[in-house]
């Protein structure tokens, strides 16, 4: 379960990376004439919701343990 998690976990931000870049691509390409920038921009917020959920559920699960901070 640990593995399948930190995994999915990864997986989510590399998407979220590649709606980030289609998003710049799509508003240099089109230049605010086609709504294909709002819906790479839904999808990232959308994605970002789910890896926080992941988050959460990796930590309550004690499946992600928090690094102890030297402060």
């Amino acid at each position: 379960m640990d593995f399948a998690i930190r995994i999915t976990i990864l997986l989510t931000l590399f998407v979220i990376v590649a709606s980030l870049g289609s998003g710049l691509f799509y508003l240099i390409r089109d230049r605010g004439e086609s709504r294909r920038t709002l819906n790479a921009l839904t999808v990232r917020i959308t994605l970002s919701i789910i890896l926080f959920v992941l988050i959460l559920v990796g930590f309550l699960t004690g499946a992600i343990a928090p690094n102890g901070s030297p402060l």
